[in-house]
């Protein structure tokens, strides 16, 4: 049994075999010649991996132009960004000046108008102040008054419709006038006649009377009024339409000094 052990373990294959019976000279050639196969393989795949190695080089190096170009145009953006920044900032700036100058402008401009609209107040109130004892007797034809004076005619009012007045006090006149002083032939119709009381109750007493009844002249509708100043006068006109609209649903109005408009509602 050892010896057939021996004989399987000492079987050659058939290549081996093939080898065994070559020569010396045969041996070598066949083994340089196995030896330039292993090299060729060897250098074969060397190459396909230099190839394969050389390529993703190529690639990486490519890669990372382009990176360390987008990182370049991103420093480029982020340069214009912070220009950018910087220009808003500055405008900002710029526009906050403005902002600050026309508020205060505004500011100014409002405290100007308000110093004019007191100051036009004022005067307003002083030229009131002025007409307060002044009676307006209007609608009464131009030269009337030439013979006897502006004075007569208040009187012949009075007279006229009622008589009983004068009775209960005398009424003293300080002056009487056309208004304006000048006569404009192109107006329509005849100027008023100003007339300035001595008191201030006289004049009351008459306007008071005058709301009871239609006032005439010799027969011919007349109106008596307190006496205002331009804008005083302008600034009650603007509530005529409300004034009519609140007489007309009998709530008494009532257009009070300066400019203030007064009615009873339900007693109130």
């Amino acid at each position: 049994p050892d010896q057939k052990e021996n004989n399987k373990n000492t079987e050659l294959s058939p290549e081996d075999l093939e080898i065994g019976k070559l020569s010396e000279n045969e041996f070598r050639v066949a083994i340089i010649k196995k030896l330039t196969e292993v090299k060729g393989n060897i250098e074969k795949q060397v190459n396909e991996f230099w190839s394969y190695f050389t390529k993703e080089i190529e690639t990486i190096k490519k890669n990372q132009s382009e990176i360390l170009e987008m990182k370049n145009t991103m420093d480029q953006i982020k340069q214009n960004t912070d220009s950018l920044n910087a220009h808003v900032d500055t405008i900002e700036e710029q526009i906050s000046i403005i902002e600050d100058r026309q508020a205060e402008w505004l500011q100014t401009e409002e405290e100007r108008e308000l110093r004019i609209k007191r100051n036009e107040e004022s005067i307003r109130e002083i030229a009131d102040s002025m007409r307060r004892k002044n009676l307006r007797i209007i609608g009464i034809p131009e030269n009337v008054e030439k013979e006897n004076g502006a004075e007569s005619v208040l009187n012949e009012i009075i007279e006229e419709n009622f008589p009983n007045l004068g009775i209960e006090g005398e009424m003293c006149v300080e002056e009487a006038f056309r208004s304006p002083r000048f006569v404009n032939v192109k107006r329509p119709t005849a100027r008023h006649i100003v007339v300035k009381m001595a008191k201030m109750n006289d004049k009351e007493r008459i306007l008071r009377a005058a709301r009871q009844k239609k006032i005439t002249y010799k027969g011919t509708p007349i109106r008596l009024s307190a006496d205002f100043s331009t804008e005083t006068l302008q600034a009650r006109r603007e509530w005529s339409d409300i004034f009519k609209a609140l007489k007309d649903k009998n709530l008494q109005p009532r257009i009070l000094y300066p400019a203030r408009i007064s009615f009873r509602y339900e007693g109130e």
